[in-house]
């Protein structure tokens, strides 16, 4: 057994060095377990399930499309009907369980005060949730 009693200065210099030998033996050690484990982990037992059917319990009413075009006519769900008969429309759907969504769809030559007849309407009829469709796609826009 030796002990150094001089001074040596390349000895006592500070090392600046992380040594990445004992991180790079531990990372391999990993790896090789995970190699092992992984395999035995993923075997399943084969077996045929059971095949069932979903049956909803609660059905889903479809939404309403209201759609306004530039003359001012008004169309239910693709068919034009009169402005006067819509408030019926409304409160027949306005009572059913679980009430159904009202889409409105304005054409853009149509007059702000066409569509707003029909978002009123909506609200004195107990419509609770009533949405517009737009077109997604931004064209000729000026601002």
């Amino acid at each position: 057994m030796g002990m150094s009693v001089g001074k040596d200065d390349s000895e006592d210099a500070v090392m600046n060095e992380i040594n990445t030998t004992p991180l790079v033996d531990v990372m391999l050690v990993l790896l090789i377990i995970f190699l092992i484990t992984i395999p035995v982990v993923t075997a399943e037992v084969k077996m045929k399930l059971p095949v069932v059917t979903n049956e909803a319990l609660i059905t889903k009413p479809e939404n309403i499309t209201i759609a306004i075009d530039a003359k001012a006519y008004v169309y239910w769900n693709g068919r034009r009907i009169a402005p006067e008969s819509l408030l019926e429309r409304i409160k027949l759907e306005a009572t059913k369980v679980p009430q159904p969504e009202i889409h409105i769809r304005g054409d853009s030559e149509a007059r702000y005060e066409s569509i707003g007849r029909v978002v009123a309407t909506a609200q004195r009829a107990g419509i609770l949730k009533v949405g517009f469709i737009t077109d997604p796609e931004l064209r000729d826009v000026n601002f």
